[in-house]
């Protein structure tokens, strides 16, 4: 004579159905990840091929860093009055001065002079500048030009470009003089290039 089994317990039959449950979602996670990792990967491939791609049909030369500009060990300064390269003078010699750095690849920079526009108070400056790296001066206004004059005999390796007083003015042998005429520009840019050149 069998015997029956005795009943499941109600908590042990919910304990069953639980962990089937369970199962069943794990089993589906696992699926869902399957997939994802699946269709990370053939999204790196699409973007790799695509680049690969793209690299390939672009024959071109790459085009060089625009900021990037090598500059010769030369350097060109300017001294103007309190003003700088806003008066209308000095803004005419700074555009000269870069004009002439593209063809020369001088670096160029100006200083004013302030306070007092004397010569007296523009000497320090014109010391600076001297005492510095500069290896051709330009000089913009009275004060400025004056003692740019006075001081050019003592630095002949210095090539000095004295605006406004005409070429007839030539203190020393490394002095050039130029007007402020409509052709300032080209005038300062040559002088600068001529300068320049003679320091080779």
């Amino acid at each position: 004579m069998s015997q029956a089994r005795p009943a499941k317990a109600p908590q042990e039959g919910r304990l069953t159905a639980m962990g089937r449950a369970a199962a069943t979602w794990l089993g589906s996670l696992r699926r869902r990840t399957i997939a994802l990792a699946a269709g990370s990967v053939a999204v790196v491939v699409a973007v790799a091929v695509a680049v690969a791609l793209l690299s390939g049909q672009d024959d071109r030369p790459p085009v060089p860093d625009t900021r990037a500009r090598h500059y010769n060990d030369v350097d060109a300064c300017l001294l103007t009055d309190k003003k700088g390269i806003t008066g209308e003078t000095a803004a005419t010699v700074w555009q000269g001065m870069q004009d002439a750095s593209l063809k020369t690849h001088a670096r160029v920079s100006y200083t004013s002079v302030a306070g007092e526009q004397s010569a007296a108070n523009a000497r320090p400056y014109l010391n600076g500048l001297l005492q510095g790296s500069c290896d051709v001066l330009l000089a913009v206004g009275g004060p400025e030009v004056t003692v740019a004059a006075q001081t050019a005999p003592q630095y002949r390796k210095v090539g000095f470009v004295l605006v406004g007083t005409g070429d007839g003015e030539k203190p020393a042998a490394n002095v050039t003089g130029i007007g402020t005429g409509d052709t300032l520009r080209a005038d300062v840019a040559g002088a600068v290039e001529r300068a320049v050149d003679g320091l080779s």
